[in-house]
């Protein structure tokens, strides 16, 4: 079985180039998110996989900064909307805390770009004007701008105009890009005009211009010999801009269109992700909430054209329950539910491992999520009271559960942490109020029927005249109180929710009951303060 990272590098091997050179590319037109970084993820896997096969690759990042902006990004004031129309390299820093609009969005991504195993080489957009390495490509680009108008216009309903010209000057008077219109040159200065009103002129090695998109992704295509690039499924649409650059490309530039790539969006909570809308999630919010090698899994587990949907909320739970299954298969610590999930369990979690984490020990220290938000609100920041109440509930794997807290090595404790404290931020910042619960110090104020009130107290008499070590012992004995009092599931549940955090709902009972201490739990059924 192989994976579809690893049958696109076995392609790539098979082709007669010195050095494969895989791109990727995002717009810096605000926060850079999952969806808009897949490129980074994907490149960078294809990458690495060629190198294991002995194949001369290098991955590259090509940050888009010279392009305009077009809608303010979330969380900008709308004062901000003076800047649109202009290259984001010559905008300001919103904050103050960085050297430009650009450094600002690109910071988050770098800062966790080692987290996540990534290893590639930044160029950027703005800096190929100014160094002139496109400078070769605009004249030609100018020069032959019939035969380019003519590949455009096969897939354009209505034709450009024929003194159209593939390249947009920065615009002398108020500084756009987007509203520009090249429509002759003379060696290398183009004659423009802008809807601000201004006519001028634009030497192209200046490097106050850029070509028109499809144009541009031809000529670097050229410029670094990319022999690969993922990119968005838009661009992948039938004469959308792979279609287009890839004649111009062949045509125009004389290079071979790399080897394509294209993926879905990635949508959150069923929405599109938008940078001006404030509807995105980046990597680096990823982190707080789960380990880097997950979101690798999140991308990796089905073919890149597959839907993708994220929701930080209830539905990560069981996002991060698979992923944690996964990892268990892989180091041999759980069973996969077939020989078939086996093998393509273990194959993903290949894809997905980041390498410098995992040589640190066999299997990442990393128990339940669900349950350890239970824990943790129990427990709060003591680690080790929240490592015996997941061993009293048996949820440490054959690992871990003849340990004891002491016993935990540096790095399986570097492990525990994080977890604990991604638990900590996804309680914070995602939880629904439902999930939330704290253990009150007084009894509190709440009505019980006689019924509830009696239940209670034949549960606290069977706490404490037994030790339990098995949630699902106590679970089956509570069931045998109520029963035989002819008492309401949901009504027996609430009297024990009521009296502990004073609210009607709250965590699986048993387990629950177990997690807490004993005299306290014995006290508090019988209502004694």
């Amino acid at each position: 079985m192989k994976h579809w990272i690893e049958r696109i590098a076995d392609e790539l091997k098979e082709r007669d180039v010195e050095k494969h050179v895989i791109a990727s590319g995002t717009s810096i037109s605000g926060s850079i998110h999952i969806g808009n970084s897949c490129d980074v993820f994907i490149a960078n896997a294809i990458g690495k996989k060629l190198k294991e096969l002995g194949v001369n690759a290098e991955t590259i990042w090509i940050a888009d900064d010279h392009d305009p902006l077009r809608k303010v990004p979330y969380p900008l004031p709308e004062s901000y909307d003076k800047y649109l129309g202009m290259p984001y390299s010559n905008i300001p820093c919103p904050e103050g805390c960085c050297s430009s609009f650009v450094e600002h969005f690109e910071k988050p991504l770098f800062d966790v770009l080692d987290d996540f195993g990534i290893e590639l080489t930044p160029k950027s957009g703005f800096e190929m004007y100014k160094q002139g390495l496109y400078n070769d490509y605009i004249r030609i680009s100018l020069e032959k701008a019939e035969e380019i108008r003519n590949i455009f216009n096969q897939y354009r309903e209505h034709p450009l105009a024929n003194d159209w010209l593939p390249y947009n000057p920065i615009c002398d008077e108020c500084g756009r890009v987007n509203t520009t219109y090249a429509y002759a040159f003379n060696e290398d200065t183009v004659q423009y005009r802008c809807d601000c009103g201004h006519d001028g002129e634009m030497d192209i090695n200046s490097g106050n211009g850029k070509l028109t998109w499809r144009v541009e992704w031809a000529a670097r295509w050229k410029i670094f010999k990319i022999t690969c690039e993922p990119f968005g499924k838009d661009h992948a649409a039938s004469g959308g801009s792979y279609d287009v650059s890839s004649i111009i490309s062949k045509e125009i530039f004389n290079y071979t269109a790399p080897y394509p790539v294209p993926y879905e969006w990635i949508t959150l909570d069923g929405e599109a992700m938008s940078k001006s809308k404030g509807v995105f999630f980046t990597p680096k919010q990823w982190l707080e909430i789960a380990p880097a090698e997950s979101l690798n899994y999140f991308l990796f587990r089905s073919k890149p054209m597959k839907h993708k949907d994220f929701s930080p909320k209830m539905a990560f739970l069981d996002f991060i329950e698979q992923f944690d299954k996964v990892e268990k298969v892989y180091y041999n610590e759980e069973e996969a539910p077939s020989e078939k999930e086996d093998k393509k369990f273990r194959k993903i979690y290949e894809m997905s491992k980041i390498q410098e984490n995992t040589e640190k020990t066999n299997l990442p220290f990393r128990p339940p999520y669900r349950f350890l938000t239970v824990a943790y609100q129990i427990a709060g920041e003591d680690n080790e009271k929240i490592f015996e109440i997941l061993k009293k509930n048996s949820q440490l794997t054959d690992s871990f559960k003849n340990k004891e807290y002491e016993t935990l090595s540096e790095i399986e404790n570097e492990y525990f942490e994080k977890r604990v404290d991604e638990v900590k931020n996804w309680l914070e910042k995602y939880a629904p109020k439902f999930v939330k619960f704290q253990v009150m110090k007084n009894i509190p104020n709440l009505p019980l029927t006689d019924e509830q009130t009696t239940f209670l107290k034949e549960l606290a008499i069977l706490i404490e005249e037994n030790d339990f070590n098995d949630a699902a012992k106590l679970h089956d004995e509570m069931y045998e109180i109520l029963n035989k009092q002819g008492l309401k599931i949901q009504k027996a549940f609430q009297a024990i929710y009521k009296v502990v955090l004073g609210q009607k709902q709250g965590p699986k009972a048993a387990s629950f009951l177990l997690s807490l201490d004993k005299d306290f739990v014995v006290k508090r059924l019988k209502l004694l303060e």
